[in-house]
């Protein structure tokens, strides 16, 4: 008998944002795919910043929950459609230097299986002024 990797679902999706709200940053690799890559909302390129393979994207989020160590996302939506899902949440929390996250923002998720095989964050950049 073959078995069959299941694929993404809104549950899988609620227990990827609990993973991340618990900043356990174990947890949240075990849903990411050996070879995934995350594409960061901020970065040096115009798609942000590519971080590729799971002990890469480990560090980064280790690194993160240090600076950011209450960093919070309150989802609003799911979607799934085949090996494709998004969710779009809040992200709040508050840097070591004081400064605070309050942006509406979503994931843009490719998987394998159940496994993050992409992550594509996109998040609203707050600016006072008329700016467009």
């Amino acid at each position: 008998m073959i078995e069959t990797a299941t694929g993404p679902s809104i549950e899988l999706l609620l227990d990827i944002n609990a993973a991340f709200n618990a900043r356990d940053v174990d947890r949240i690799m075990s849903f990411f795919a050996e070879d995934a890559t995350f594409l960061m909302a901020r970065g040096p390129e115009p798609k942000g910043r590519r971080v590729h393979g799971q002990a890469a994207i480990r560090k980064v989020l280790a690194d993160r929950f240090k600076v950011i160590s209450d960093m919070r996302w309150d989802h609003i939506e799911h979607f799934v459609a085949g090996n494709r899902a998004v969710s779009v949440w809040m992200v709040t929390g508050t840097s070591a230097d004081g400064g605070a996250l309050n942006y509406q923002g979503c994931d843009i998720y490719e998987f394998r299986g159940d496994k993050i095989l992409n992550k594509d964050t996109y998040w609203k950049l707050v600016e006072a002024g008329g700016r467009l």
